[in-house]
């Protein structure tokens, strides 16, 4: 019996390490939280209005939040540097930011499907649907809809 334990614990070890991985993959992927901003907000170095002010982002770009402390939130802005902002212009409302020079956004999520709309560079798009199979259904501000490639924005 006891030789029988010892040749099963290489597997068992095993077993928990990928066990461990799928649980910590999880939990990262379930850890980005994005949200996008209600009103033009000024980002800060520190969580304090008495902070240096670095500059401002417009109403509804979309931020990855980071890290919450009272009334402020440590975001990842579209850039990629980490400052603070008020929690108070936060929103639940997703939004995606355009980083393709021009983007064609189709009717349908495919690439031979006819054109809805084109935007460019930094154009703020609502997030409609959850990406599926490489694409986001999005709306722009005037009401045109349609499917982009997810690697053509930021902020999934």
């Amino acid at each position: 019996m006891t030789h029988l334990r010892r040749s099963m614990l290489p597997r068992l070890i095993t077993m928990l390490a990928l066990l461990a991985g799928v649980v910590a993959a999880t939990v990262l992927a379930q850890a980005i939280e994005f949200r996008s901003l209600t009103e033009q907000a000024i980002l800060y170095d520190t969580p304090s209005e008495q902070g240096k002010r670095l500059f401002i982002l417009r109403s509804g770009t979309p931020v990855e939040v980071v890290v919450r402390l009272d009334k402020w939130v440590k975001v990842r802005e579209p850039g990629g540097s980490l400052n603070w902002l008020e929690s108070r212009v936060l929103s639940n409302r997703r939004t995606v930011l355009v980083t393709a020079e021009r983007a064609v956004i189709r009717r349908e999520a495919r690439d031979d499907a006819a054109p809805s709309f084109e935007a460019v560079r930094n154009v703020v798009l609502h997030l409609v649907e959850a990406p599926s199979l490489g694409w986001a259904k999005v709306r722009h501000r005037d009401g045109d809809e349609g499917y982009i490639r997810i690697n053509e924005v930021w902020g999934l």
